[in-house]
């Protein structure tokens, strides 16, 4: 499915764009964000190769993942990423980044609640997964507030900045009866 585009209150899901490699720069580019990712800190060039391989990702069949800009509605300006990467036997992992300034006002979880009902009823997906690092206090209480249950820790799950570092690991399930998009 290509494009995709899915609007919210505040923000909108869209495709990535070229224009956004300067946007996405005050994410990926970003220490204090990117302490909390599976990566480490980009370059702009890291960064122009990679948007280039996404936009690129996003018009594959069957498409892997939908990975989408999360963009402030009324300007259309990239302020973080989400995704969904798709597995086997209907299942998907969460995944999202916002720049620094946009953090603690509901961008993410506004996102998150759109990503998931897409993925939950457009897509078909059953169960969806996502880890986070033990101390990214407000990504977990955010999952739990979304309706994910804690399932675990994976031990040196990611190696970012020359270290290991563990996992905290949360999904939710098409299934439940509360609504993994609704709070609790």
């Amino acid at each position: 499915m290509y494009p995709v585009r899915i609007g919210g209150e505040r923000i909108a899901l869209r495709e990535f764009e070229e224009r956004d490699l300067d946007a996405s720069m005050a994410v990926v580019g970003d220490p204090d964000v990117t302490v909390f990712l599976s990566f480490d800190t980009r370059t702009r060039e890291e960064q122009a190769e990679r948007l280039a391989a996404d936009i690129a990702r996003a018009k594959t069949e069957p498409r892997p993942d939908y990975y989408l800009a999360i963009a402030d509605r009324q300007t259309d300006e990239l302020i973080g990423f989400i995704r969904i990467g798709l597995g086997g036997h209907r299942s998907g992992e969460l995944g999202y980044a916002l720049r620094k300034d946009r953090w603690r006002q509901g961008y993410t979880y506004e996102a998150a609640q759109l990503i998931l009902a897409f993925a939950f009823e457009e897509l078909g997906i059953h169960r969806i997964q996502a880890a986070c690092g033990p101390d990214n206090l407000a990504s977990q209480a955010m999952l739990r507030r979304l309706g994910f249950d804690y399932e675990g820790r994976l031990r040196d799950h990611v190696f970012t900045d020359g270290g290991w570092r563990d996992s905290l690991l949360y999904s939710a399930v098409s299934t439940e009866t509360r609504s993994p998009t609704k709070p609790r």
